[in-house]
């Protein structure tokens, strides 16, 4: 003990001890270059023009659509409206076409997400198992698919001949199954221990019981990515519901915000409550309030999902 003692007095206190830091962390700290600093500061300005030139087009559509007759005239760009008005907000949502096309756009996204997740994982989980015979045939075609496909005259006489014509599942069921989304979610499950789904093979356990018990649940980041990106695709597309979709009751929204751009507007104010036919908003803020009120829903569920972006992404595109 006296000796232990002495030794650490002879010795003195560790490197840093009266500093408030270890040394570890003072020895390593060195000063920035003026190039660092020069690179930081043309990155950070990169990345400031790239955020207002990616904000200001969705403010200036905000500002429109809560502005006055008036002030939507007047020349120039504007950030705040200078006379806020909720009249053209009003207006749109009083109008029938976009309750339906909303109504559609929803039903469309939900059945398509959920046709698409279970779809997808179906198809990537036996590709992940080195053991699926044919493998290799099969990834190969999955990823010829990427580079070549047939085109939208072969994708519209096939919707043709299967009656899917003026139906919702010829919005849904053409892009059920992405090559790239099966790739992601294969990379994915080739990551989760193979030990866990050996162990579930011994106690009897089928292939579907352990893809819905065991590896979806640990997949909640690639579900999320992929279940995202989907409802995405779906909510904004127009062009497939241009092509296969005739009766007006089953329009989507984006088709609705289409026509209403074309047709100045013609369809909100076909359908709204007739005071706004004395003193109707203008077309452009009309056109505004629609693409708004069709963008909310996204942006509002975005940050529920976002913090299974960078994790999905990186754990689906590592593993090969």
């Amino acid at each position: 003990m006296a000796l232990n003692t002495a030794t650490k007095i002879a010795t003195g206190p560790p490197p840093g001890a009266g500093s408030g830091e270890p040394a570890p962390a003072r020895r390593g700290r060195r000063h920035r270059s003026a190039g660092e600093w020069v690179a930081d500061v043309f990155v950070v300005a990169i990345l400031t023009v790239l955020a207002i030139a990616t904000l200001y087009p969705f403010l200036f559509e905000l500002t429109i659509s809560l502005s006055s007759a008036a002030d939507t005239q007047q020349p120039g760009l504007h950030i705040l409206p200078l006379h806020p008005t909720v009249t053209a907000w009003h207006a749109v949502l009083s109008s029938s076409g976009i309750l339906h096309a909303y109504l559609n756009t929803i039903v469309r996204t939900a059945g398509a997400t959920a046709i698409t997740l279970v779809l997808t994982a179906m198809m990537a989980y036996p590709l992940a198992q080195k053991s699926f015979p044919h493998r290799r045939v099969l990834n190969f075609l999955l990823l010829f698919s990427l580079l070549f496909s047939g085109g939208f005259i072969p994708l519209f006489l096939l919707v043709k001949n299967l009656g899917l014509l003026d139906t919702r599942w010829s919005l849904i069921l053409p892009g059920a199954v992405g090559a790239m989304n099966v790739i992601l979610m294969r990379n994915f499950f080739q990551a989760i221990p193979a030990e866990l789904i050996d162990a579930a093979r011994t106690d009897g356990a089928s292939e579907l019981r352990i893809l819905f018990t065991i590896v979806l649940p640990l997949s909640k980041p690639v579900l999320a990515v992929v279940g995202l990106w989907t409802a995405l695709a779906n909510w904004n597309a127009w062009f497939d519901a241009l092509l296969y979709i005739n009766d007006p009751d089953k329009q989507v929204l984006q088709m609705f915000i289409r026509n209403t751009v074309v047709t100045q507007a013609d369809p909100i104010l076909g359908g709204t409550n007739p005071a706004f036919l004395n003193s109707p908003p203008t077309a452009v803020s009309l056109s505004a309030a629609a693409v708004m009120i069709a963008t909310l829903p996204i942006i509002a569920l975005y940050p529920f999902l976002q913090k299974y972006f960078a994790r999905g992404i990186l754990l689906g595109s590592v593993k090969g």
